[in-house]
């Protein structure tokens, strides 16, 4: 099991990213939350990681900060979400946004995340609630400091990529599409897959 990279990062293209590991270049998948907390390229990175095993494939999963991947852990218990589905619901909501929705009963919210449907959103609310008593409080304030650091734009074509992230957890292409239109082509990718996933929950 692989459960702590730390090492370079060389490439960054939501939501994958490469971390060169002595000479080796280490392929994860990561949240929004993390990508956001990364530095520049070039520069050195520790991450958390989760290792997902299947026939066809090894998927490594990266996380800026512990508590993460241990809301990722729990997510990936409940029946029915897989490490996509967790991925995708940790970077639609906030993580702190999410433990509300669940500690609420709030169904309606949790629907607007990619591939979450009424019957997945009242399973996670009736599996996770149980959960979140257990945490401490520096897990639950190490989730929301994830949430507010800023990355530097490294791509010719920030749009481009941010819809094609987008995709890449779930939205339909046309709906990643709406969700971009009439934002800000300057921002970075990360500011501008931000910005639409807060537009998406914002209804």
């Amino acid at each position: 099991m692989i459960g702590r990279l730390r090492g370079t990062l060389l490439e960054k293209q939501p939501p994958w990213l490469v971390v060169d590991v002595g000479g080796i270049g280490y392929e994860l998948e990561a949240s929004m939350n993390t990508l956001l907390a990364l530095p520049g390229l070039g520069e050195t990175v520790q991450l958390y990681t989760h290792l997902s095993v299947r026939e066809d494939a090894h998927l490594l999963y990266g996380f800026f900060r512990e508590p993460e991947r241990a809301l990722f852990r729990a997510l990936i218990r409940v029946n029915g979400v897989g490490p996509k589905l967790a991925l995708a619901i940790l970077s639609g909501m906030e993580q702190d946004q999410f433990i509300r929705c669940v500690m609420d009963d709030d169904a309606k919210a949790l629907t607007r995340l990619p591939g979450v449907g009424k019957k997945t959103a009242e399973r996670l609310i009736v599996e996770m609630r149980d959960r979140f008593p257990h945490w401490s409080a520096e897990q639950l304030s190490g989730l929301e400091a994830t949430q507010h650091a800023a990355v530097p734009a490294r791509s010719s074509d920030p749009l481009a990529d941010a819809e094609a992230a987008l995709v890449s957890l779930g939205y339909k292409p046309t709906e990643a599409s709406r969700m971009l239109s009439g934002l800000e082509a300057r921002q970075s990718t990360e500011a501008l897959i931000k910005a639409a996933l807060a537009r998406k929950l914002a209804g």
